[in-house]
């Protein structure tokens, strides 16, 4: 059996040929990107630099309608506490690059320990809608080197509607007794799937994997060593790199993206002992932790309505709430699939951004608290910069929509020109640590975000009560 661009071998073929091609010389590799891309691709990205190069160039011309501008606005009150806000927020803002930048040279993973020190683990794989992928998902699990007399591998169909129990069954022929599967009575939502499992696990450490991801063979052994290093940890981030980006754009995007969240933000925020989000797609948690919280996470309500989405950040929120420190493992790798087009990944990020403005609230109680000994100074910078984005987020949307109207030329050049400078930096790491042809997929993205997205934090504010995960329902017919 083979599932299209998610079986273990095209991943080891897929992650062999990015290594062989970042040995390559600079141009073989820009030839290669060339003459593998498609035309929508090339038209993209030749677009990206066309705007933003011709808009650094009008921004030059317009030199003197920039500092009439600003002078405009120094003239009026509101324009003047505006540039004040504006200018602090920046200061903030370089300031706490700078000492993530700092904190992240700070970073090392943790070493895998020795198989007799492994703990037990209970691998939960929920499932819902997922089909032939759950399979591949299992089939990578089973594969991991972890000793099998210490691991546990649950999957969990959530009262899917297509074929995805079928292939539960057909893993479990081929597994045998490595591998448990079970129905819930009907589609109850990931995080009563992700409860049933953590009921009926019996490790020491729970790991939970989305089922359209795939792991690698050392990934379970690295994501739980920090829980025998540590004492104190009460959860595990793993790294979440792209699978489908092979070929569509707005994967390649996300690779660049998720790369930049995970192994710069995150690294910074583990050498804090605070990593703020576990990603569903990976994570490990210590059975302690969880049940310390495990009827307040399935009870969650958020202005009187149950909590369905979000799990994964809740989850961390309340580990976190107990005093436990939470870190981010860079050597333990899932590969998960994202959405290919945009409707999917507006309505991803919408999730996201409603599950963030309920945490950051729920953060907001205690973070301020003696919640736990040693150091609290940085987890409460990484609060503080994650909230003011979104109390600050109005505001900034209603001046850009004011500078639109009023001054497009001036908008478009300064916002081309910003993107041009702020999206070097992770075109940098990810050429640093994968490969140099694709990480100019950032200068895209940010204009994708810029532009196509920006919409998405006011709206999940706007709506952070409504519930629904969004995606992964069948198609309509």
């Amino acid at each position: 059996m083979k599932t299209k661009n998610t079986t273990k071998e095209n991943m080891k073929t897929l992650k062999n040929t990015t290594k062989k091609s970042e040995k390559k010389p600079f141009f073989s590799r820009m030839k290669h990107l060339i003459e593998n891309a498609n035309a929508w691709g090339v038209f993209v990205m030749g677009s990206t630099f066309v705007l933003m190069f011709g808009s650094a160039y009008l921004a030059y011309i317009l030199q003197n309608d920039f500092t009439q501008l600003h002078l405009e606005r120094r003239s009026t009150m509101i324009g003047f506490i505006f540039m004040i806000v504006a200018a602090a927020f920046f200061v903030f803002k370089l300031s706490f690059f700078i000492y993530t930048f700092i904190r992240f040279l700070k970073y090392k993973a943790i070493p895998s320990v020795s198989d007799e020190e492994l703990p037990t683990v209970t691998v939960i794989v929920p499932a819902y809608n997922e089909g032939k992928q759950v399979w591949a998902t299992l089939k990578s699990l089973a594969e991991s080197d972890y000793p099998e007399d210490k691991i546990q591998l649950l999957a969990i169909d959530d009262g899917s509607k297509d074929d995805t129990w079928t292939w539960m069954q057909e893993a479990k022929k081929e597994l045998g007794d490595r591998v448990s599967i079970c129905q819930q009575p009907k589609n109850m939502g990931k995080r009563h799937a992700l409860y049933r499992g953590f009921n009926e696990g019996t490790g020491e450490i729970f790991v939970t994997v989305d089922s359209d991801s795939i792991v690698d063979k050392d990934t379970l052994r690295n994501l739980v060593s920090p829980f025998i290093v540590d004492e104190n940890c009460g959860a595990v981030a793993g790294n979440i790199r792209v699978l489908n980006n092979e070929k569509e754009i707005l994967p390649k995007m996300l690779d660049v993206s998720f790369a930049l969240s995970f192994e710069f933000v995150r690294s910074s925020e583990s050498t804090l002992n605070s990593v703020l989000c576990t990603p569903g797609a990976l994570a490990a948690y210590r059975a302690t932790a969880v049940f310390g919280c495990l009827d307040e996470w399935i009870n969650q309500t958020f202005m009187g309505q149950a909590s369905d989405i979000g799990e994964d950040r809740a989850m961390t929120n309340m580990i976190l709430k107990q005093g436990f420190h939470v870190l981010f493992q860079r050597n333990a790798f899932a590969y998960t699939n994202v959405p290919e087009k945009y409707k999917g990944l507006y309505k991803m990020f919408i999730r996201w951004g409603r599950s963030n403005v309920r945490e950051n609230i729920q953060m907001s109680k205690y973070v301020f608290t003696n919640f736990r000994k040693g150091p609290k100074t940085g987890t409460r910078l990484l609060f503080f910069s994650q909230f003011s984005r979104i109390v600050l987020c109005y505001p900034f949307v209603l001046f850009m929509l004011v500078f639109v109207l009023t001054h497009p030329l001036l908008f478009l050049s300064s916002t081309f020109v910003s993107i041009l400078v702020l999206s070097t930096f992770p075109v940098l790491f990810y050429a640093k640590r994968y490969s140099l042809s694709e990480s100019v997929w950032a200068y895209s993205y940010s204009v994708l975000f810029t532009f196509g997205l920006f919409w998405i934090t006011p709206y999940a504010i706007a709506t952070a009560s409504r519930s629904g995960w969004l995606t992964r329902e069948l198609p309509q017919k």
